[in-house]
């Protein structure tokens, strides 16, 4: 039986190496696809910048999701050169027909005085918090790093203001900032769970900041206790990754979607009456966008709000749970969101219908030749009838 030095001599053999002068100078152009297949606490202390890490046990589940073009260069390093040629092997019987290993590996890397970067870890209490996270491979510590550095707008601190706001915040996100100007009423805690009893009279932001911060103590809750306005709302929503729509009137909803069109910001839109909700994600693209959905405001007679209609207290949750969800997939950048689609749930019949949204090419606000730095930001006050949820 041929010994492991004898079995690494004949892969290397057949292994196309790269010196790291050589990859130094390849990196000033597109480079390669650089992968680190050491362990997690080797990683932890320093890898060459632009590097996946993918540890070599992993590395035939997870090669195919960062680099999916099986033609496209790969080059793969250890510690010092003896793992990654196993590894390129490996790449190779998968089909990967441009593959070369760093001799030398790290260490070379640093030795020669070339460029490296510590990445960014999670805390062991964070390790542990977002384990379930960590454990989705299209998630990973990479994914939860992005969303403990995310910044998400929460338009209302009521009825989808509340579900959506916590699991932002059971889901790690690093900043979330809530808009409500109005206080926590008994009539709220019907479906708001982000509020108690022994909150009513509060300012909803307050008790908003508390449950947040009570759920999950890494995440910063601004509280902007006022009313978005064309004066405010740049200043608002220009500071923020993403904004989830929980208002309940078109006032807000024109303005939220205009102020985000001329910033480039998605918009997570969603609506609740009596037993249906719909939702959409209105993207940073601008199209379709919410005027391609309700061209202009109704009467204010045809718009009534939960405080007239009612609402089945736990519609709000079904729906801001799927403002979050949508959230989250466009921080990490995953899957299909509902841009360009709406999607309309029935309570009493427990059923979801799809609808096509399309942009109108004469929408005034991401039509065919506006500009969206001159979209003007318009107050329908008179449509406003009554508080955010």
């Amino acid at each position: 039986m041929p010994s492991f030095d004898t079995l690494l001599r004949e892969i290397r053999g057949k292994t196309i190496e790269i010196e790291v002068a050589a990859l130094e100078r390849e990196l000033l152009g597109a480079g390669p696809a650089l992968i680190d297949v050491r362990e997690p606490d080797e990683n932890a202390q320093g890898m060459i910048p632009g590097t996946t890490h993918i540890p070599r046990g992993f590395l035939e589940l997870r090669i195919e999701r960062a680099v999916p073009d099986r033609e496209a260069p790969v080059v793969v390093y250890c510690a010092s050169g003896t793992r990654s040629v196993l590894a390129a092997r490996s790449l190779v019987e998968l089909g990967y027909t441009n593959v070369r290993s760093l001799a030398g590996g790290f260490t070379g890397w640093k030795r020669a005085g070339l460029p490296w970067e510590q990445p960014l870890a999670l805390r062991p209490d964070q390790e542990a918090r977002y384990s379930r996270h960590t454990l989705i491979p299209e998630v990973g510590v990479g994914g939860q790093l992005k969303l403990l550095k995310a910044k998400v707008l929460c338009i209302g601190a009521g009825g989808l203001g509340s579900p959506s706001s916590m699991y932002l915040a059971a889901a790690g996100v690093g900043r979330i900032g809530v808009i409500d100007d109005d206080v926590v009423d008994a009539s709220n805690l019907q479906r708001q769970i982000l509020h108690a009893t022994d909150r009513v009279g509060t300012p909803k932001v307050d008790s908003a900041e508390a449950t947040l911060r009570g759920l999950n103590p890494d995440v910063v809750v601004d509280k902007h206790r006022t009313r978005i306005t064309s004066e405010n709302a740049l200043a608002l929503i220009g500071g923020y990754d993403v904004v989830i729509d929980g208002a309940d009137n078109f006032a807000t909803r024109y303005l939220v979607n205009d102020c985000a069109l001329r910033l480039g910001k998605p918009v997570v839109h969603a609506s609740i009456f009596r037993f249906e909700g719909q939702i959409t994600v209105f993207p940073a693209n601008g199209a379709p966008c919410y005027r391609c959905l309700y061209p202009q405001p109704p009467p204010a007679e045809e718009a009534p709000s939960c405080a007239e209609a009612g609402v089945l207290g736990v519609l709000p949750g079904i729906m801001g749970v799927l403002q979050a969800t949508e959230a989250i997939k466009l921080v990490l950048g995953l899957g299909d969101t509902l841009a360009g689609r709406l999607l309309v749930y029935d309570a009493l019949k427990t059923r979801f219908r799809e609808l096509k949204l399309r942009r109108d090419p004469k929408c005034p606000t991401c039509g065919d030749g506006v500009e969206r730095a001159a979209i003007p930001l318009i107050d329908y006050e008179q449509f406003c009838r009554g508080p955010a949820h």
